[in-house]
């Protein structure tokens, strides 16, 4: 932050040629963002160091650039559209709300339990996300506080979130080596995509055995896929495996800090609960009804500390892309072929 702010926005940075961060330009410019993430889109691709740090991602939309990336986020944004699915998200999280994540809170506080509120909070956005990804609850969040049990699952999203990070600051020559004799974090990362793999495995098989009135975002993509004429298990679980991975970490680490925020500033705790119950409570009743999408929308204080907390605290707080080609940035700094650079 002090490096942007000293060069205006934008720098070269070069690190020690042995590490995998030797040239890159990293800009936090919003007329760079938008010329990178925009503009000049097509010039802008993941490049190939991305995709073998990110294989696991496999030919999911994360790891697609171009008209492939584009024909994924238009098959994808077509099934969040839908109304079915803004409702099914709806009536999930008031579910795990009402039966798992208050009992759980207030079973703690009762009993003065210590806990992580991000694993918590980590286990709650999987059990929504697998809801209507893949049709079932794994219930991997408790009612009970004592009633905590380790997910093989969960804890292998963690592993491959943290080999990934390796792979940027370990010299690619040494992840590979460690990679090809099954050691030190790659060790840990093969055994975590085996069981997310089977994970994924059984989900895709549970959904292709369902009758019709079963209802999931996975079976939509199956029939996508059917519809083109070609089932693909690899193209499915990595599609999968990419909306679960999306829909977990991040949402827990901005709801983990944004609660942080409010805790440690009491004044906005108490117009968000002020404005709640101004908006979304009966007068007769000291509880809150269940809220519609549109009853959300009104909550405009909560809404700006939401956003505030996701500026202050991003849950990916940068992103990288290569040229394909020569380009100069709005800025005036030149960007040689395969150049990295970072943006914020």
């Amino acid at each position: 932050a002090l490096g942007l702010k000293h060069y205006g926005g934008t720098f070269h940075f070069k690190g020690p040629w042995f590490t995998n961060i030797a040239n890159f330009i990293v800009t936090s410019d919003p007329m760079n963002v938008h010329h990178i993430t925009s503009k000049n889109f097509s010039n802008y691709g993941k490049g190939s160091d991305f995709h073998e740090i990110f294989d696991v991602l496999g030919v999911g939309i994360f790891n697609l650039d171009s008209n492939e990336w584009k024909q994924e986020r238009k098959m994808l944004h077509s099934l969040f559209k839908r109304k079915s699915f803004e409702i099914s998200i709806q009536q999930n999280i008031q579910k795990k709300l009402e039966n798992c994540l208050i009992p759980f809170l207030e079973h703690a506080s009762k009993g003065v339990q210590v806990f992580d509120l991000q694993d918590i909070l980590e286990r709650f956005t999987f059990d929504i996300t697998c809801t209507f990804l893949f049709g079932f609850d794994p219930d991997s969040l408790p009612y009970k506080f004592d009633e905590f049990s380790d997910m093989a699952c969960i804890k292998a999203i963690s592993v491959i979130e943290d080999t990934i990070l390796s792979r940027h600051y370990i010299p690619k020559c040494i992840w590979k080596l460690q990679k090809w004799l099954q050691i030190c974090q790659e060790k840990k990362n093969m055994v975590a995509q085996k069981n997310i793999y089977q994970f994924l495995h059984h989900c895709i098989r549970r959904n292709k055995d369902v009758d019709e009135s079963h209802s999931s975002l996975l079976k939509e993509i199956i029939k996508k896929c059917a519809e083109k004429g070609e089932i693909v298990e690899k193209y499915i679980r990595d599609t999968t495996f990419n909306l679960l991975s999306a829909g977990n970490g991040t949402i827990s680490s901005g709801l983990s800090w944004f609660f942080w925020l409010v805790s440690t500033h009491p004044i906005v705790e108490a117009k968000i609960i002020q404005e709640i119950k101004d908006n979304c409570s009966r007068q007769d009743e000291n509880f809150i009804i269940n809220l519609s999408v549109e009853e959300v929308d009104k909550l405009v204080y909560l809404h700006g500390a939401i956003c505030e907390a996701l500026r202050l605290y991003p849950p990916v707080p940068f992103q990288h892309k290569c040229a394909l080609k020569s380009d100069v940035l709005p800025s005036g700094h030149n960007v040689g072929p395969n150049t990295k650079l970072i943006y914020s």
